[in-house]
């Protein structure tokens, strides 16, 4: 994860480093940790210190079979940055080690080096004494931490507050300080989602004007999960993000295709199946889900897209709770329909 503070920021121009006042200084090294792995309370990465969220659950990556993150309908996003609690201890020896690095490498700029020392000075001699160590029980340094998969997105750019802090007790009066709800929404971003392949009959080629049944059994579409975890700074809270499966959506490929319903969406059925399985003497029978293909893919195929529509729900610590948007995710898989003159089932 990145820390960053309001007023500061270190890029590479000509090979210099230069002072961008009025903008962000990150904290962190993109593709590190992504906030899935536990990390010790003030860890540092080089000169970064990690995320102390922690994520368990279906966080796994997309597999061979197929699979990924769920995508939120409309246009919320789950927060690209928020803030975290640090001990006084925590927040003084990144301070003071980044400093030292600064100063002592070989070559680094002066601009660099002044950032630095005026950071360094606003906490350990300025408007706070020694980073509040004298007051290491009665509170916590806050910072800003930014998503190391969104840092380039402008929503990463939301807290830019500089490090403060904040008496046992009291709210942080920052949007996003993290609580039950953000993780659950940060969670939300790292739930993995199974492929969305339907069964298909007949399967994989069908006939041109023939009813093709496409369904989903319960017992491979199930409910998914993450829980997203904090404990620094005396705060230890956690929320776990559930999604479920609702609809189901086809796409044929084609616009010389019919499909069942006519708007191409199956809702879940009360055992938590979509669609309906096919079986022998259902030939004359309209599938309550499917496609019927009215030409011919040639030499080719068609994709056919099914979408599967998630319903987002949540619970954290101290019974806190409720919903979030909806999300999707779809995949395409391969049809070959073929031209007969006449059909026997």
């Amino acid at each position: 994860m990145r820390f960053k503070l309001s007023w500061l920021a270190v890029g590479v121009a000509t090979g210099a480093l230069a002072l961008l006042p009025s903008t962000a200084f990150g904290w962190g090294t993109p593709g590190k940790s992504n906030g899935q792995k536990t990390e010790t309370g003030g860890k540092r990465d080089g000169t970064s210190i990690v995320s102390r969220v922690t994520f368990s659950g279906s966080t796994g990556g997309t597999t061979k079979s197929g699979g990924g993150n769920v995508m939120p309908v409309g246009n919320w996003t789950p927060p690209a940055c928020w803030y975290e609690p640090r001990s006084a201890q925590e927040f003084s020896k990144y301070v003071e080690d980044m400093y030292n690095d600064t100063i002592n490498t070989p070559g680094q700029h002066s601009y660099a080096k002044a950032a630095v020392g005026m950071f360094r000075n606003e906490y350990k001699d300025g408007t706070y004494k020694n980073y509040n160590l004298d007051k290491e029980d009665e509170g916590n340094w806050w910072v800003a931490v930014v998503d190391e998969d969104r840092w380039m997105e402008p929503e990463a750019q939301a807290c830019d507050k500089q490090p403060f802090w904040v008496e046992n007790g009291e709210t942080p009066p920052v949007a996003n300080a993290v609580t039950p709800k953000v993780l659950a929404e940060l969670a939300y971003n790292r739930v993995k989602l199974p492929t969305t392949e339907v069964t298909l009959a007949p399967a994989n080629t069908t006939k041109v004007n023939l009813p093709t049944w496409s369904w989903l059994d319960k017992a491979k579409f199930k409910d998914v999960s993450v829980t997203a975890s904090l404990n620094a700074g005396g705060l230890n809270i956690q929320a776990t993000t559930t999604a479920k499966p609702i609809a189901l959506k086809l796409e044929p490929g084609t616009s010389d295709a019919e499909t069942y319903p006519a708007s191409g969406e199956c809702a879940i059925n009360a055992d938590g199946s979509i669609g309906e399985p096919y079986s022998k003497g259902k030939a004359d029978e309209t599938p309550p889900c499917g496609i019927k293909y009215l030409r011919s893919s040639g030499d080719g195929t068609y994709e056919l897209k099914v979408t599967i529509t998630w319903q987002i729900s949540w619970t954290g610590s101290g019974g806190t709770g409720g919903d979030l948007p909806d999300g999707t995710f779809g995949a395409t898989q391969d049809v070959t329909v073929q031209e007969v003159q006449a059909v026997n089932r």
